[in-house]
């Protein structure tokens, strides 16, 4: 024990650092005379003052105000001795109640004669909420009203105008040349304090998961709620991304916050500001990324294109021939990526456009040429799911010999549906397949979310509209030597490719 300490000791203090020798031609990456190479450059500040002062007097306050109507609650009182004393003795509502509401955030100025540009979701009014009025303060305290220009929902984008001439402004720089580690400046105004300056690197480039379309520049600048809508700069001054959004658990800053990058916002801003409105190209499809599991159970390498879930009628993916199954894995020629989604892709082809598409299925390459739509609003392409309590399926602990068991260890127990069924679960009249009556807690399809009143419509790309053609799918995949199965699963209206695993 007394050796094994001693050697522990001396190679803490570096009595082995001979195991550690390069090899020939390599270099570590600290070496001297790289660090020095990469070094901040000759210049570098050691105070951010005096670019803030140049760059503060661009970025503005916004505020709104608005006024909701709500509707007075019942009396849960009336019509007992103490309906007078808990507002009135009637049982119906009273009138409706007009109230003021407010919302602060930041933006910038593009130009001298008053454009700003902001976040969406500063000026956009709470639900059912009118906003009355927007407000846009300068640092120097002038307040100007101004109108809306145009905004984009979807990549959460304003452009306002304020009517005034010779305001100083800023200009977008160029954010494809932004590298994690780069110095980031962001002014806003957080919680309402008024301008407020924060400095920070780049954290991370094109972070996605955080909507359809976005690529957000990550930084551990310090940006709270109030500065949304405001910019984050380089060390030139220049726009290089919009604060946007944060995640956090308390609502204030834990050094991670989201900005539009330029390379997205100005060409959005641009068409705004010429009073168009922004148009992206549209197939008509339901997608899924490709998960691990679901690379295992298709055979294909994970991280690699976007399962197509859902074919819309009379739309340009049904005309262009392509199928729920199939794997999109390039766009005009760009990879299918987790950083270059399906979606943007499909979005940057211009309506009209044509789109051509390298596609995976039953494990064969396959491209398609599809003619790109118009993306609908995001209020039209909103689904529900329908279903009520009565599902008309045996009840979970009844006993019922109607369900049978899948085959196979998945887990489940299933029926046929029957036209009644799928009335009541709210499927199409046209969907065929088998419904899921109840889950065993235990199993991987119960992880998956998988629930009664789940239609299985195929297996491995089969339809299933038999519990035999289930057990043939199962017994398939472990022919194969997979261990999962890729189940097609209808929920109301909503269809989703589900990977589960086979019990062993």
């Amino acid at each position: 024990m007394r050796y094994a300490y001693a050697l522990t000791t001396a190679l803490l203090l570096g009595g082995a650092t001979a195991s550690l020798a390069l090899q020939p031609g390599q270099t570590a990456q600290n070496d001297p005379a790289l660090i020095a190479q990469a070094a901040p450059r000759p210049g570098a500040p050691m105070s951010f003052a005096d670019l803030v002062a140049k760059l503060q007097p661009a970025v503005v306050n916004i505020s709104t105000k608005q006024s909701i109507v709500q509707q007075q609650q019942a009396n849960p009182f009336a019509g007992t001795p103490f309906g007078e004393l808990f507002g009135g003795g009637g049982a119906q509502s009273g009138p409706p109640v007009k109230r003021e509401g407010a919302s602060l955030g930041s933006g910038f100025l593009i130009s001298a004669d008053g454009y700003v540009v902001t976040n969406n979701h500063v000026i956009e009014g709470a639900k059912g909420a009118t906003v009355e009025s927007i407000s846009v303060t300068l640092v120097d305290g002038k307040e100007y009203t101004a109108k809306v220009v145009g905004k984009d929902p979807t990549s959460d984008l304003a452009l306002l105008k304020v009517n005034a001439t010779g305001l100083p402004f800023v200009r977008f720089g160029d954010s494809t040349r932004s590298r994690v580690g780069d110095w980031v400046l962001a002014i806003g105004n957080p919680f309402g304090l008024g301008s407020t300056v924060t400095a920070g690197i780049v954290s991370a480039l094109h972070r996605v998961g955080l909507g359809a379309y976005d690529r957000f520049i990550q930084t551990d600048a310090a940006i709270n709620q109030g500065n949304s809508g405001g910019p984050m700069f380089n060390l030139n001054g220049e726009v290089i991304g919009i604060n946007s959004q944060i995640i956090s658990q308390s609502g204030g800053n834990v050094g991670i916050g989201f900005a539009i990058p330029a390379e997205d916002a100005a060409p959005i801003i641009e068409t705004l500001r010429r009073g168009n409105s922004v148009k992206r190209g549209y197939l008509g499809i339901g997608i899924q990324p490709v998960t691990d599991d679901i690379a295992a159970a298709l055979g294909l390498p994970k991280d690699r294109g976007e399962l197509i879930s859902r074919i819309e009628p009379n739309q340009a993916a049904q005309r262009a021939g392509l199928k729920a199954g199939d794997v999109v894995v390039r766009v005009n020629g760009k990879e299918v990526t987790p950083q270059n989604s399906l979606s943007r892709l499909v979005a940057d082809v211009p309506p009209g456009g044509t789109a051509r598409l390298d596609v995976i299925r039953d494990n064969k390459p396959l491209t398609l040429t599809a003619k790109a739509g118009t993306r609908p609003s995001e209020e039209v392409l909103q689904k529900t799911l329908g279903g009520d309590d009565d599902d008309g399926l045996p009840d979970d602990d009844s006993g019922s010999t109607q369900a049978t068991p899948a085959t196979g260890t998945l887990g489940l127990n299933v029926v046929p549906l029957t036209p009644g069924i799928a009335r009541s679960i709210g499927v199409d009249a046209g969907v065929t397949g088998i419904v899921i009556a109840s889950v065993d807690p235990s199993s991987d399809a119960a992880q998956k979310q998988l629930k009664r009143g789940d239609v299985i419509v195929s297996i491995n790309g089969t339809p299933t509209r038999t519990v035999a053609a289930l057990t043939a799918g199962v017994a398939a995949a472990r022919a194969a030597g997979r261990d999962q199965v890729l189940l097609f699963v209808q929920r109301g209206k909503i269809g989703q490719f589900i990977p589960v695993k086979i019990k062993k």
